[in-house]
């Protein structure tokens, strides 16, 4: 199984990005995908999830009307918009997958990327 991010850069704040992670190896009907982040000095914090039939739930309220997740199960791709971009919002986004429900626990997942840089200068 391999999951790899892409799509992270700089931006300036209140700008977009849109981040995706292409998955293989793994039956996506089978997976929910989440959206962590981790800014220097910081634990892992769970950002967003996307169950298997393509709900969404929003665990860090600081993105919430923000943030987006989606999927895309034919083209094996799951992708995080995120809009009007803060200078807090800077971190290192990991997609990971875990074959049951989302859950906000990372150390639940299955699978996980190696994560791509976002940062939001002020």
């Amino acid at each position: 199984v391999q999951l790899v991010e892409s799509g992270g850069g700089l931006v300036q704040s209140g700008g977009s990005l849109r981040l995706s992670c292409a998955a293989s190896g793994l039956t996506m009907d089978y997976h929910a995908f989440g959206w962590f982040r981790q800014a220097p000095g910081k634990g892992r914090e769970a950002v967003l999830c996307i169950s298997t039939d393509g709900i969404s739930t929003t665990y860090a309220k600081s993105v919430k009307g923000r943030f987006t997740t989606s999927r895309d199960n034919a083209k094996n791709m799951v992708y995080l918009q995120m809009n009007s971009l803060k200078s807090e919002d800077t971190a290192v986004y990991y997609c990971a997958a875990i074959i049951a429900g989302c859950v906000d626990a990372d150390d639940l997942y299955d699978y996980w990327g190696q994560g791509t840089q976002v940062t939001v200068s002020s």
